[in-house]
């Protein structure tokens, strides 16, 4: 697998060797040899990452969130413009809300939290104002995709220091589907937009996730230059299975991931209201020369 070999290894590196051994397997579900490179906190919290629908109804630990945005903001930053902005979402009856705009994803309303991320662009904007000078390079397609990048980068580090306080997450990316109406409801200023949303609360441990397997390193790795024989059937075959074996634990109607993801891209209708993203980016006021 082309991993790094460790420094410092001891007597425990076999106990190790097989905790990132067994991280491995669940993750892809087939087995993994995990070269020199042994477990640990930061490696589990990342392989043993699932997407949690169901949440106690428990608030966040008094400093969790400030913490967690403290880690967010702990990721790279192109320029380190900093081209993004959270809303923390408590409130029921909102959140109840962005779970209409949503597409009525009922977690949005169990979940304690929900966190927007936005790119944001108005910040700066403002600072250039301020500074008496003009902010040209915000009306290109680079400075929102800056924006973009910069809140996916924060929102992944705040998904692992969550879930290395015990919190379980789940992306929303349906946030974009009415994306005007979220703007309204979260009193966006122009050149803002919500890109994602996260639900944050401790895992109903009734109603248990687990780690859902994903395409094998062959097909999404490529070494030197891309090779174009990729994805090999075979590989893609194996994860069908695993995604189907996964399914069946998980009592989810089996699906094909291979099926899956043909439809969500065969027609505008699977878009779900996305695909009119580029004119509504330039009513909430991107230029994207």
């Amino acid at each position: 697998m082309g991993f790094v070999k460790a420094v410092g290894a001891d007597s425990s590196a076999s106990s190790g060797d097989e905790s990132l051994r067994e991280l491995l397997q669940a993750r892809y579900r087939q087995e993994q040899a995990p070269g020199e490179i042994r477990a640990n906190a930061v490696l589990e919290t990342i392989l043993s990452h699932r997407t949690v629908r169901a949440y106690l109804q428990r608030p966040l630990a008094v400093g969790a969130l400030e913490t967690i945005v403290a880690a967010a903001q702990s990721a790279p930053s192109s320029s380190n413009l900093q081209a993004w902005s959270v809303v923390a979402v408590e409130d029921r009856a909102r959140r109840e809300r962005l779970s209409v705009f949503a597409g009525a994803q009922s977690h949005i309303v169990e979940a304690p939290l929900f966190l927007v991320w936005l790119a944001d662009l108005s910040r700066l904007r403002v600072i250039a104002d301020a500074e008496g000078r003009t902010a040209n390079g915000l009306d290109y397609l680079e400075s929102f995709l800056v924006a973009v990048v910069d809140a996916a980068l924060a929102a992944q580090n705040a998904v692992v220091a969550a879930e290395s306080l015990g919190l379980g997450s789940c992306y929303i990316g349906a946030i974009r589907n009415r994306p005007e109406e979220v703007a309204a409801e979260l009193d966006l200023p122009p050149e803002t937009i919500a890109v994602f949303g996260l639900t944050l609360g401790y895992p109903d441990p009734e109603r248990p996730a687990d780690v859902k397997p994903r395409l094998s390193q062959p097909v999404v790795l490529h070494r030197e230059r891309y090779d174009r024989a990729q994805p090999a059937e075979e590989a893609l075959d194996r994860y069908n299975r695993a995604l189907r074996d996964f399914q069946a634990e998980q009592k989810l109607a089996p699906a094909d991931w291979t099926d899956q993801a043909s439809a969500r891209i065969a027609t505008t209708e699977a878009l779900k209201g996305r695909h009119l993203l580029n004119e509504t980016l330039r009513t909430l006021g991107f230029a994207l020369k």
